[in-house]
């Protein structure tokens, strides 16, 4: 019988397929089984079998696929990014607020770390990148400044990285006892996705290069943000990070009109379904203004650069002759109107 034992893998798709459990020994079976029990028999009383009592603890399904949450100390400080998700600034506002965490925005974060940094700062918040905006951010540049003031860098990925015993405890705690952990399920059908990553996220990038040169050629749009793009003011920020020259497949334009002609376009479209989410197999949209950012005012989310005009689609893995075919359809359909 063939080894599954860990053993150094040179691309991300054989990793991502090839690592997690072995395969089961009894059965053969070569999908990961999922475990629904929620509580474990113990050998003797207070000496489990394994590591494993609840399963809002731990659960056989995560050791494959694993996310942690952590939370900030009371009275401490954030410096973000200003071009935020809207949902990323509901917590900033309204939970931040009542733990009297104190957030600094600033459009230049890589420029201004230094002097933003206060003696509380705790968290360097970047997303990049950002949504529905797209702007980058040079991450070897705020992670140089981060570990010179001793500050945590956390880039928006589902999981947090770090190297504290300390950290580790009291998220194992807040873990157990407030049960946030994913179920046996949801941390399966992860780990199953995770195995066709790269073909997924290859196709939709590739998609979402072609969608953006078209969207930048047609006379119905003021503006379009895609890394990919010459004209994106980041571009050689992605030409550094992005890895095999792999953009994302979420884009996000600016439509000639106003508000009513975005909402319009999202009705109206035929294969971009109107819908809040992006990094699925089928194309969404969206208008951020009325959905995704709604809780922001308007002030501070021109000022990340999300305008009502704006639309933000995510490019799925459909024929992408047909998804361009409708975006054309449907802007000069929007238009005409």
């Amino acid at each position: 019988m063939a080894s599954n034992s860990a053993v150094p893998v040179e691309g991300f798709g054989t990793g991502a397929v090839r690592s997690g459990l072995p395969h089961d020994q009894g059965t053969g079976a070569l999908a990961e089984n999922i475990c629904l029990s929620t509580t474990f028999q113990q050998l003797r009383a207070g000496k489990p079998t394994g590591s494993y009592i609840y399963s809002r603890s731990r659960n056989l399904n995560r050791p494959a696929t694993s996310a942690v949450l952590q939370g900030l100390a009371v009275n401490s400080h954030v410096l973000s990014i200003a071009s935020l998700y809207g949902g990323t600034h509901r917590y900033f506002t309204r939970l931040g607020a009542s733990l009297e965490i104190t957030v600094t925005y600033t459009n230049a974060i890589e420029l201004d770390a230094a002097n933003l940094v206060q003696e509380n700062t705790t968290l360097l918040w970047i997303e990049t990148p950002s949504n529905p905006t797209l702007f980058l951010v040079e991450i070897e540049a705020v992670t140089k400044v981060a570990h010179e003031k001793g500050v945590l860098v956390d880039v928006l990925m589902g999981a947090l990285a770090f190297n504290s015993q300390e950290l580790e405890e009291k998220i194992s705690f807040i873990r157990n006892a407030g049960g946030g952990v994913p179920s046996p399920f949801d941390c399966w059908l992860a780990h199953r996705g995770i195995k066709t990553l790269h073909l997924r996220a290859a196709a939709c990038s590739t998609s979402a290069l072609t969608i953006s040169r078209f969207l930048q050629s047609s006379k119905h749009v003021l503006s379009v943000n895609y890394p990919g793009l010459f004209s994106h003011p980041h571009h050689h920020i992605a030409l550094k990070q992005h890895r095999k020259g792999l953009h994302g497949g979420v884009i996000s334009f600016r439509i000639k009109g106003g508000m009513n002609v975005a909402l319009k376009f999202c009705e109206t479209s035929r294969y971009f379904t109107l819908a809040e989410s992006l990094g699925g197999i089928e194309s969404l949209c969206e208008v951020p203004a009325v959905m995704t950012h709604n809780g922001m005012r308007k002030e501070v989310r021109e000022n990340s650069g999300v305008f009502d005009d704006m639309i933000r689609v995510s490019v799925g893995i459909e024929d992408v002759g047909d998804l361009v075919r409708d975006l054309e359809e449907t802007l000069e359909k929007v238009a005409a109107s």
